[in-house]
């Protein structure tokens, strides 16, 4: 995988492309001889890198990933690299570069995250960045000179985020509808199910809440608690059966 220098790409059929403003340049990170990376300090690390508070963020939007490997490792700027990383889903590379100032601030550097897969994966991924940086990383400290080095418009960079954004938070809305149609499916079968689908109610909007704050894993969670308790008030599945045989032993 390679960067773009046709500017952002949010909503597309395979790949996305995005720019962001980095603020911190923590954490420091080392690599060994093969460019993987490591904690510092770590037996083996041949280098330091600042990882900045983008690229850890859109890492941990991967969830479960093989480890970070620095196809271009930095040198006397350790926060200038690029990385690949990828999982079952998703394939990621984050580039690290200055755009303004020589590179003598973290906030002269940006990111370019080019990430390929499925659109709810990759919108998913959007999301859980915004949400972990706790602030839009599309708008830089120079809006010029960062329109100048991504080839792209202010309101590309806007529209490329909020786009993949809208994506997942529409895909979420669905889970959440199909979840709520599940528990009225449910709602009269067994008299005893009813505190349970209380309960399963009660969850929902704790993901409903969890989705107005963009708060991807949290809508995540709730919705998993909410399925569990369908499943055990549900005297046609397993885990009702189960339930019932157990108390009624």
């Amino acid at each position: 995988m390679g960067g773009s220098d046709s500017g952002p790409v949010g909503v597309s059929p395979q790949r996305s492309v995005l720019f962001a403003q980095v603020i911190n340049a923590e954490p420091r990170m080392s690599f060994d001889e093969s460019g993987l990376m490591q904690q510092p300090g770590a037996k083996g690390s041949v280098g330091k890198v600042f990882l900045g508070d983008v690229a850890r963020a859109a890492l941990r939007s991967m969830g479960t990933h093989g480890p970070p490997h620095f196809s271009q490792e930095p040198g006397f700027d350790e926060q200038t690299w690029n990385l690949v990383c990828s999982t079952e889903e998703v394939e990621m590379s984050i580039s690290s570069r200055h755009y303004w100032g020589f590179g003598l601030f973290s906030r002269c550097f940006l990111n370019e995250i080019v990430v390929e897969g499925s659109l709810q994966t990759r919108a998913r991924c959007a999301m859980d960045i915004v949400a972990s940086l706790g602030r839009n990383p599309w708008e830089p400290t120079r809006v010029r000179a960062f329109e100048r080095a991504t080839s792209g418009s202010m309101a590309s960079h806007t529209s490329s985020w909020e786009g993949l954004i809208s994506v997942a938070r529409e895909s979420m809305s669905d889970d959440i509808a199909r979840m709520q149609d599940s528990i009225r499916k449910v709602r009269g079968i067994e008299e005893g199910s009813e505190d349970l689908l209380d309960s399963a109610e009660e969850s929902l909007e704790r993901a409903r809440g969890a989705l107005a704050d963009n708060n991807a894993p949290a809508v995540d969670r709730a919705l998993s608690r909410a399925s569990g308790m369908v499943l055990r008030a549900d005297p046609r599945s397993d885990l009702g059966s189960m339930e019932r045989d157990l108390l009624g032993d």
